[in-house]
């Protein structure tokens, strides 16, 4: 029997990947481009834009609104999956990041879907109010800001509409209502809001696997 060690984790996640996700050559020419122009490797794994991209095509969303471009391989994911007439908006704070991510998403053929948004996305979001509610809303960017994310994600989408929120294990340090990182306050503060505010509905799953102890949430609004 394995032992559960982060080597197992990732070598597990690896064979999910290989099994049920398989290569395309543009996802991975977006994650060389990625790290050519020098960007941390925090992009999600391929299972979770496999998830992202059935999410999508569950809900049946044709609006996706993403919060963190980065080097758009989350986008591409579900940029493929919204179909022909579909959008995703995605916000990137770093001009740089959005230039890489734009030649990507180009490459992969699915340019006329999306819409690349450079700014703070505290400062974007406000200007999203039109042409209409997004069907699902991605939030991976700093995790400090995500109960102001989240609360957008409510105003920008309509009863229905799937939020999922990256990164919420933090290691396990979420248990720890004292900790000093930014990073796992704002994640409880986003899990917390989760939990109280009622205009969503959401669980969480904690993960293993390549990103280490990590995990999603996701809700719907109501």
């Amino acid at each position: 029997m394995a032992e559960p060690t982060p080597a197992h984790w990732r070598a597990a996640d690896d064979f999910l990947a290989e099994t049920l996700v398989g290569h395309d050559p543009a996802l991975e020419a977006a994650l060389t481009a990625q790290r050519a122009a020098g960007m941390p490797a925090i992009e999600v794994a391929p299972v979770s834009g496999k998830l992202l991209s059935l999410l999508v095509r569950i809900s049946g969303a044709r609006r996706v609104l993403e919060i963190g471009t980065l080097g758009g391989y989350s986008t591409i994911w579900m940029a493929g999956a919204v179909g022909d007439g579909g959008r995703v908006v995605t916000i990137e704070a770093e001009p740089a990041n959005a230039a890489v991510a734009r030649a990507s998403i180009d490459a992969a053929g699915v340019g006329d879907r999306v819409e690349i948004l450079v700014g703070r996305a505290a400062d974007v979001l406000p200007t999203l109010a039109d042409p209409g509610p997004f069907d699902l809303v991605f939030i991976d960017a700093d995790k400090e800001s995500n109960t102001i994310y989240l609360d957008w994600a409510a105003r920008l989408g309509r009863p229905g509409t799937v939020v999922v929120l990256d990164n919420i294990g933090r290691d396990g340090d979420i248990v720890d209502p004292a900790s000093t990182d930014p990073k796992v306050a704002g994640t409880r503060a986003g899990l917390e809001m989760l939990g109280r505010d009622p205009r969503f509905d959401a669980t969480a799953l904690q993960t293993v696997g390549v990103k280490g102890w990590d995990g999603v949430a996701i809700a719907l609004v109501v």
